[in-house]
């Protein structure tokens, strides 16, 4: 088992801070959506969908 270790640990770290990297973004994604921010920054006027991601508040 320890040698597999070995021989494999450059894989395995990569592995872990590819893995690190997708949970911080989805934690950031996650705390944006509480915060009301959206994906597209506010910059989509001209965009088909607009109304479907900027919804008025009533």
């Amino acid at each position: 088992m320890l040698s597999w270790l070995i021989e494999n640990i450059a894989t395995i770290i990569v592995g872990l801070v590819v893995l690190a990297v997708l949970v911080a973004l989805v934690i950031r994604m996650i705390k944006n959506k509480k915060k009301g921010k959206t994906s597209c920054s506010c910059g989509c006027s001209g965009c088909p969908m607009s109304g479907k991601c900027h919804k008025e508040e009533k």
